[in-house]
């Protein structure tokens, strides 16, 4: 297998358009590749300075989740201290966790931030939505929100060989004009679902209107985690 690390935006695009597969951090693909067969040619953004981002709302697809602390909002750091062990941090990174994963531990912090897309194609960049991500698996180059005035994030305890442990994340954002704005994500089992109320009307009325969006159909256990952390944060 040859592996390239293109250092620039045009030399990454040249990789894909001679079929170079993307590898993250490959935590995920090695054992795989051992298995079935290694691909002729790989691609790393690890040397591409727009995939090493960290900071002012914003965070490249090559980051190494250990280095994730406080110059992002406490959401994405916490939800990134939560992966696995402190060995796979050190290895793994947030492009590879978000696409190539299919736990996308970072995905609920992602979306309660209301996080946009930064994507490579062979014909360019452009921006993308987090569901066109989750659906397509492009390349991602990095991601960008806007701060919130505060977030919270939450993983619980997991049994050992049994389904992903379920992860509620929230944010408050503030209104332009508008009322603040509540948004929450949370992981049940590989499933990820969302919703947002209003975040300036009391913990009572946005757990109301939250209860009409896709979140209304948790299972108890798990709406009570949301109703501890949206009631904890408002």
């Amino acid at each position: 297998m040859l592996l390239r690390l293109p250092t620039s935006v045009s030399e990454a695009q040249e990789c894909l358009a001679e079929g170079a597969v993307p590898i993250g951090g490959a935590t995920l693909v090695w054992a795989t590749w051992q298995r079935d067969g290694f691909p002729e040619l790989a691609m790393s953004l690890r040397e591409l300075p727009e995939a090493q981002v960290l900071g002012s709302g914003t965070l490249g697809s090559a980051v190494l989740l250990h280095r994730i602390d406080d110059r992002v909002p406490d959401v994405l750091r916490l939800a990134a201290g939560a992966v696995g062990t402190g060995a796979v941090r050190r290895a793994a990174t947030v492009g590879g966790n978000i696409v190539g994963s299919t736990l996308r531990c970072l995905l609920p912090a992602a979306l309660v931030l209301d996080a946009r897309a930064t994507v490579l194609e062979s014909d360019g960049v452009r921006e993308a939505d987090l569901a066109e991500v989750v659906a397509k698996r492009p390349v991602l180059l990095s991601l960008r929100w806007r701060e919130p005035v505060a977030s919270a994030y939450r993983k619980l305890p997991g049994e050992p060989g049994g389904p992903p442990p379920l992860v509620v994340a929230s944010a408050l954002h503030a209104g332009d004009g508008v009322g603040d704005r509540l948004r929450v994500a949370v992981r049940d089992g590989y499933d990820v679902v969302s919703g947002s109320a209003a975040g300036d009307t009391g913990a009572g009325d946005a757990l109301d209107a939250l209860r009409a969006t896709a979140l209304g159909e948790l299972p108890p256990a798990a709406w009570e985690a949301v109703r501890s952390q949206v009631t904890g944060l408002l």
